[in-house]
């Protein structure tokens, strides 16, 4: 299906529009502000509240006892990029072309022509200019809007965060950084305030909880819209409070253990209970969405328990994440959901939350999820994903329980995640035609999104 291109002269209506339905919620004194936290490579089971034996994690685990924790919720992608596309677009990142995180291992091209040309400047691309972002809709309805912590949605200036709606941004514009120098693994600087190379002394965890706490005292008495998509725990693994650290390399980035992933991730867990705090200090908590996911599943640390697999990989290890969901009198508090969801469902929500009506040019694939929780009769739902790399090949879908998995192509696979969460046992001989269908549906859904315009291909 060939969608239609969005194209700049449109903005000045589409401000305008948000601007109207902004100003109306507003005469009723309702307009919440939104905070989506977001970890980096989490496990599925590294929370206290999803079963974590070893992590202490009181500060969100607080969010689920005062909100809704999901059973069933996805990233968009397996891996960062992807993932993150897919929220601040609202839509499917293959509409976009960024099928894959921007870095040392990418593959990615540029339309010149009308034919792919290789793109061998690993920090060249970004989301394309033409795509409006989470951010610009919350903008121009009158919201503050600020990100602090990892963008990886392009590296050059045309891409930063400040160009792509953000009032306020600091943080590292790549997939990792040495989290005491700032720097990439090549020792490339990438910490940016705003616009501007800086540098800063201090381990960017605490850098990025320190902004976020300092953008709801600034923005307290205003309706705001506050990112902060930590680093952490994505590689390198270095713990908090031991600067002497050696500096990150190639050889050196993934070397850690349990214990360090452990200190990091309770050093994020700190920041949001930072955050929480100055909500409640400055009495805003009960008109506050507050989001916590993660950006795909753990990496060689984490705990995935009771998924198989990780990150980087369709099976339910690499997809499947923890989502937790607080607005207190809107959300019912500690209730739990197998309702799906998925990362893009949360541009949608968040306009929703905002009284935004959502855009008729380049529709959102994701929906609201706050009725669906609210007293909404549950939702079966199609949820689709893809690695189409030189060096792996999968393709996925999830309808309703039902999983369809085809692995490098070497097989077929069938599994009921109500029955086997961990997905041993393939049921696919059992279910020919179950499997033909998804298979279809599957292909279908490429079909479309490879049939959209797109100038660059990340994979």
């Amino acid at each position: 299906m060939k969608r239609t291109p969005f194209f700049a002269s449109t903005l000045p209506a589409l401000a305008l529009i948000l601007s109207i339905a902004s100003s109306a919620f507003a005469a009723t004194g309702a307009r919440p502000n939104i905070v989506f936290i977001l970890a980096d490579d989490m496990g599925y089971g590294d929370l206290g509240c999803m079963g974590a034996p070893d992590i202490k994690t009181p500060n969100i685990d607080r969010l689920a006892a005062e909100g809704v924790k999901f059973t069933d919720f996805y990233a968009n992608a397996p891996v960062c990029t992807p993932t993150r596309c897919g929220f601040v677009t609202g839509r499917w990142q293959q509409r976009v072309g960024l099928e894959f995180a921007f870095g040392y291992q990418v593959e990615q091209s540029r339309r010149v022509n009308g034919a792919w040309v290789p793109e061998p400047d690993i920090h060249a691309l970004g989301l394309p200019i033409g795509e409006t972002t989470i951010a610009d809709r919350m903008k121009a309805a009158g919201y503050a809007t600020g990100a602090f912590g990892k963008w990886h949605l392009g590296y050059r200036d045309q891409y930063n965060p400040t160009k792509r709606g953000f009032d306020e941004y600091f943080g590292v514009l790549t997939g990792h950084a040495d989290y005491y120098r700032h720097v990439y693994f090549d020792g490339t600087p990438v910490l940016r305030e705003g616009m501007n190379p800086v540098k800063r002394e201090g381990y960017f965890t605490d850098l990025v909880n320190e902004r976020a706490v300092k953008f709801v005292r600034d923005h307290a008495k205003q309706p705001f819209f506050l990112y902060v998509p930590h680093l952490a725990v994505h590689g390198p693994f270095q713990p908090p409070d031991t600067p002497g650290t050696p500096l990150v390399t190639k050889e050196t980035m993934l070397q850690g253990s349990r214990a360090v992933y452990k200190a990091m991730l309770e050093r994020l867990d700190y920041g949001v209970g930072q955050i929480l705090a100055e909500l409640d200090r400055q009495g805003i908590a009960k008109n506050t969405l507050v989001v916590f996911s993660s950006d795909n599943g753990g990496e060689r640390w984490s705990r995935n328990v009771p998924l198989f697999h990780h990150k980087a990989t369709l099976w339910e290890g690499g997809i499947r994440v923890p989502c937790l969901m607080r607005w207190p009198g809107k959300l019912p508090a500690g209730k739990v959901t197998a309702q799906m969801g998925i990362t893009m469902d949360l541009h949608a929500t968040f306009l929703a939350a905002a009284g935004i009506a959502p855009p008729t040019t380049k529709p959102l694939d994701g929906i609201d999820l706050v009725p669906l929780l609210t007293g909404q009769p549950a939702r079966e739902r199609t949820f689709y994903w893809r690695i189409d790399r030189s060096n792996r090949k999968q393709h996925a879908i999830r309808q309703g329980k039902w999983k369809y998995l085809n692995d490098g192509n070497t097989m077929d696979l069938l599994f009921d995640l109500e029955a086997d969460i961990g997905e041993r046992t393939d049921l696919g001989y059992q279910h020919p035609d179950l499997m033909k269908q998804l298979k279809g549906k599957l292909a279908a859904w490429e079909a479309e999104m490879d049939a959209t315009e797109r100038e660059i291909f990340v994979h």
